[in-house]
């Protein structure tokens, strides 16, 4: 079977080295617009066992890219009172972008399959020559506009840039601002011994307040750096592809049409506020793979085989982020709340955090919150 992958992202590269692997003979093209390594962002989180899934079925490429992760055990949220609230037990892991695709593409290699980079398909012609098609090509997904997918595409209201810092954060910490122009909120977190990822989200009367939008990448990133200068010990922030953009909140009736398919944030996104994006596209990767091995020649069958598997989880996960998206879309409201008191509004946000539960993983927070708020 011919199954061409369009997009080099972590899920185009990981599903290219899983169906090289099974030796099924099938003929795979992998299709990037961009040139290798080519990547915007800084680094991406997991939360601790994320890589968990890969331990088991593919134990070469976990220990590949484990050993690159950096891990802690607490999140922390820094109150816009000045007081800072520790969540113990909350672990997460972190690699740079650019990293992890440099060792997904050090697995395709290995089992003799050459992308080609720098290759733009357009969408009249992205389907035809091939018995699959992939999209495995984000948000602006060429296959998705080859077909009806039923796609639906909601922009949320929040502004949000990308920056990185040299400065390495001893935990996944939200830092809440208030200025006398507005709100603001940042998602920051080391992915390398020294350099940290560092989001910076306003609401919208905030973004207009400041005309962020009239600004220039460095212009902006050297605002959000005055803004959050405690928290950065006045260390400047870094801009790779920094523009302010509104998350796109992505989803499709359809999974499949014909002989094309979607995976990733082609398919459905979920909002980066439960650091999940990633390994739901090498999740989705694995699902696939699994599918056409066991469906052989059947590209239909391998397909519904794919959805019926993996809808449900899917379902589950994006229905999460969209709650923590909601909550976000409203931090300047939960703000307003005292320290603890948010952040229990904040680490129950997404509906999928049993107080009994969280006693269990965060006893320490569990206490001090009880401590300082009647139950």
């Amino acid at each position: 079977m011919r199954i061409r992958i369009v997009g080099g992202g972590p899920a185009g590269l990981y599903l290219a080295y899983l169906l090289a692997r099974q030796e099924t003979g099938h003929e795979i093209e992998l299709v990037e617009q961009n040139a290798p390594g080519a990547t915007f962002g800084f680094g991406v989180v997991f939360s601790d066992q994320a890589l968990g899934f890969l331990k088991e079925d593919d134990p070469d490429t976990h220990d590949l890219i484990a050993p690159e992760m950096e891990r802690w055990r607490d999140l922390a949220l820094n109150h816009p009172s000045g007081e800072r609230v520790t969540i113990d037990g909350i672990g997460f892991a972190a690699i740079g972008r650019h990293r992890l695709l440099a060792l997904l593409a050090q697995r395709l290699e290995s089992v003799g399959v050459t992308p080609r980079w720098e290759t733009r398909l357009e969408p009249e012609s992205v389907l035809e020559g091939a018995d699959l098609v992939v999209g495995a090509d984000g948000v602006n997904s060429i296959v998705r506009q080859a077909a009806d997918f039923g796609t639906e595409i909601r922009p949320l209201d929040n502004r949000f840039a990308w920056f990185g810092v040299e400065k390495p954060f001893d935990a996944l910490t939200q830092t809440f601002v208030a200025t006398e122009r507005g709100t603001f909120n940042a998602h920051h977190y080391r992915f390398t011994p020294d350099r940290s990822t560092f989001i910076v989200e306003a609401d919208p009367a905030t973004f207009a307040a400041y005309g962020f939008e009239e600004m220039d990448e460095d212009r902006s990133a050297a605002l959000c750096a005055e803004i959050f200068s405690e928290v950065l010990e006045d260390r400047p922030l870094l801009t790779n592809k920094s523009h302010w953009r509104r998350f796109p909140r992505l989803s499709n009736a359809r999974w499949s049409v014909g002989n094309a398919v979607l995976i990733g944030d082609a398919l459905r996104t979920a909002h980066f506020s439960i650091g999940s994006g990633t390994r739901l596209a090498l999740e989705d990767a694995i699902a696939l793979a699994q599918a056409i091995g066991e469906r052989g020649e059947d590209a239909g069958g391998a397909l519904a085989l794919f959805e019926e598997r993996r809808r449900p989880i899917v379902t589950k996960l994006v229905e999460a982020a969209n709650r923590s998206a909601a909550w976000y879309e409203d931090f300047p409201a939960h703000m307003r709340l005292p320290p603890y008191e948010f952040a229990w509004s904040y680490i129950s946000r997404s509906g999928r955090v049993d107080p009994d539960r969280l006693a269990k993983i965060a006893p320490d927070f569990v206490a001090a919150y009880r401590e300082r708020v009647a139950m």
